[in-house]
């Protein structure tokens, strides 16, 4: 079974308006092909390939008290990998 680390997690409220804003220069930075990400002393940078995979998930929750939603986005890469588009030859 492959071991799955944590290297880097945050989670704070923001306005819609503060995400819009990560979010655009998030794909800045991933046009460039690396991302650092930090928060106070903790830093990660990652070098992304040409090609990745994106996952886009949206949920909802429904509970007796209240229905929660979510929109997940997920870009994915295997370390060495690159692969291109399906083709036939």
């Amino acid at each position: 079974m492959a071991e799955k680390k944590v290297l880097f997690k945050s989670e704070e409220p923001k306005s819609l308006k503060e995400v819009v804003a990560f979010l655009k220069e998030l794909a800045s930075r991933l046009e460039s092909g690396q991302v650092t990400l930090r928060r106070g002393t903790e830093e990660i940078s990652l070098n992304l390939p040409p090609n990745v995979i994106l996952e886009l998930k949206a949920e909802e929750k429904i509970k007796p008290s209240k229905t929660k939603y979510s929109l997940e986005i997920e870009i994915e890469w295997a370390e060495g990998e690159e692969s291109g588009p399906l083709t036939l030859g």
